[in-house]
């Protein structure tokens, strides 16, 4: 299986491609800039007490005192002007990123599970109902609200590019929003400690044209493609029956469960183990065989296949797409 290699946005919050992220890069840019301001008039202010050789004075001088007066009060008066600016400027940014844009946004529920996402797109129609795992499918220039939630322990959805970080804890609903303004492939992250492999639990969030992305929708909501040839068939079979169905769906299959993540479109993921791995044979190989090698402490079991029914189902998943 070759997928074509998308192109990836460089992780960092520095480098923003949406609307929340805009408005916290310019704030943090507003602090770098005021902070570099007064870090560097201090400085000037200390060279010039120490090299302009004033002559000896007595500090009860009344002169003296009136100006190290004038000098304390204006420094006081102008760090409390600066702490209320950055006061009302940090409560506006906070009012704009919590206020979802009035147009129709799309929802997702986001789910995150050690150590690995979970994404629900819902609707109505239950036969139109999606998921997918790892790869989180938006429009660009339209808000899409997180219902985030947690069966296990605390996670944090952080994608830097898009948006700051919004915890995911269990028993507690939490919501956010984020909105692309350009196409392109967004790595984000777990940014709350949640296990031995929380390093290793990354997503991508792959921004498309409206247009492309109703495609990837309608796509996504079909059953899984019937295998083409006897390999793959065999693949299938080999699925069903050696317990990979005991924890994965494939939709249009017997496969139903949903302990681990949801299979009907795998073939067309750009990676595996949550971000982890590119999603190649020699990957996927490695992965079906023995997770544990690759992701110590993930769910998944090592699977004791000979070399012709690891061949057959690793066809079968290169044609679920």
């Amino acid at each position: 299986m070759i997928l074509q290699a998308p192109r990836y946005t460089q992780q960092s919050m520095v480098d923003p491609a949406g609307v929340k992220a805009t408005l916290v890069d310019h704030f943090w840019h507003f602090l770098i800039i005021t902070a570099s301001i007064v870090t560097a008039l201090v400085f000037i202010a200390l060279l010039v007490a120490l090299f302009k050789g004033h002559r000896p004075v007595e500090p009860e001088e009344p002169a003296v005192q009136r100006t190290v007066t004038r000098w304390i009060s204006a420094s006081v008066g102008v760090t409390v002007v600066i702490l209320i600016v950055f006061l009302f400027t940090d409560f506006r940014l906070g009012r704009a990123i919590s206020t979802i844009p009035a147009q129709t946004p799309l929802r997702v529920n986001v789910i995150g599970h050690q150590w690995w996402w979970e994404f629900q797109y819902p609707d109505s129609q239950p036969s139109n109902w999606i998921t997918t795992a790892n790869e989180l499918h938006i429009p660009v220039g339209r808000p899409v609200v997180l219902n985030m939630s947690s069966p296990d322990v605390i996670h944090s959805f952080w994608v830097p590019n898009l948006s700051g970080k919004k915890d995911l804890i269990p028993g507690h609903k939490t919501e956010t929003w984020i909105e692309a303004d350009s196409a392109g492939v967004y790595r984000g992250q777990c940014a709350e400690f949640c296990g031995l492999q929380h390093a290793k639990m990354a997503m991508l969030v792959i921004a498309e044209p409206e247009a492309k992305f109703e495609q990837w929708q309608l796509a996504s909501r079909a059953s899984a493609a019937e295998p083409s040839d006897s390999t793959a068939k065999a693949g299938k079979q080999v699925f069903l029956t050696a317990g990979c169905a005991v924890c994965h769906s494939i939709g249009g299959t017997a496969a139903g469960a949903t302990v681990g993540p949801n299979l009907t479109h795998f073939g067309s993921r750009h990676s595996i183990a949550a971000a982890s791995l590119p999603n190649n044979r020699g990957n996927l190989g490695g992965w079906v065989l023995d997770p544990q090698r690759i992701k110590p402490g993930a769910m998944m079991p090592p699977n004791g296949l000979d070399p012709d029914q690891l061949n057959a189902i690793l066809a079968y998943l290169e044609g679920l797409k």
